[in-house]
């Protein structure tokens, strides 16, 4: 018998499931790396968030940066400019 995700787990991955631009695999990858809520992403930020999936070893795009940057705004991350995802990749940068 297939055992059933506690309804706190279940939750807190729905939680971030409710952000744009948040599929099932990115917020696969967070658990992955312990972040398993809103709360705990915004704590981290975008840039600390993705680094962790990184260095977990599971090869992101930059688009899930931008994603993950964008949800925490609440706007879809297509709407990131030139200039924001710059910034985004300097800060990334500057963090190894």
């Amino acid at each position: 018998m297939k055992k059933k995700p506690s309804p706190a787990v279940t939750h807190l991955t729905d939680d971030l499931q409710q952000l744009p631009n948040l599929g099932r695999t990115s917020v696969q990858w967070l658990n992955a790396v312990g972040i398993r809520s809103v709360a705990q992403l915004r704590e981290l930020g975008a840039v600390e968030a993705f680094r962790r999936v990184r260095a977990r070893g599971l090869n992101p795009s930059l688009a899930l940066l931008y994603g993950l940057d964008a949800a925490l705004r609440g706007i879809p991350w297509t709407q990131l400019d030139d200039a924001e995802k710059a910034v985004l990749r300097k800060r990334l940068d500057a963090r190894r």
